[in-house]
């Protein structure tokens, strides 16, 4: 059965549980990176569901994804799927030129297009 970590830190979505469910996925969610990392240190996912959140206050980061994904340099095999607002289209763009997205889905997010990112991966396990 394929894991899957879904990282939901400020939602605004459909619940995606069921779709998760009904795709075979072995699903664990969690509402912090830092929740996320502690997990990632016991066991590394399939795929990772995430919200991209711009933040210009850090002084070292963009946004709220560095660290994991630096983190999942190690273990390229996973498929990483982002929620984004398009107004932040370019900055995302920024964060995906370093590290590996294997999906984006932009706001509103909608099942349908999250269902096909999932079934890409799943493909793609």
């Amino acid at each position: 059965m394929p894991s899957l970590l879904s990282i939901i830190e400020l939602g605004g979505y459909p619940n995606l549980m069921p779709l998760y469910q009904r795709l075979g996925f072995d699903v664990e969610v969690v509402n912090s990176q830092r929740k996320a990392r502690s997990l990632l240190k016991k066991a590394m996912p399939d795929v990772i569901v995430a919200e991209y959140i711009f933040q210009s206050d850090f002084r070292d980061r963009t946004s709220n994804l560095e660290t994991l994904m630096a983190i999942l340099q190690l273990h390229p095999e996973v498929k990483v799927i982002v929620f984004y607002l398009p107004e932040q289209r370019e900055k995302l763009a920024l964060l995906e030129s370093r590290f590996p997205i294997f999906a984006k889905v932009d706001f509103p997010v909608t099942l349908e297009k999250v269902e096909s990112a999932l079934n890409a991966a799943l493909t793609a396990v």
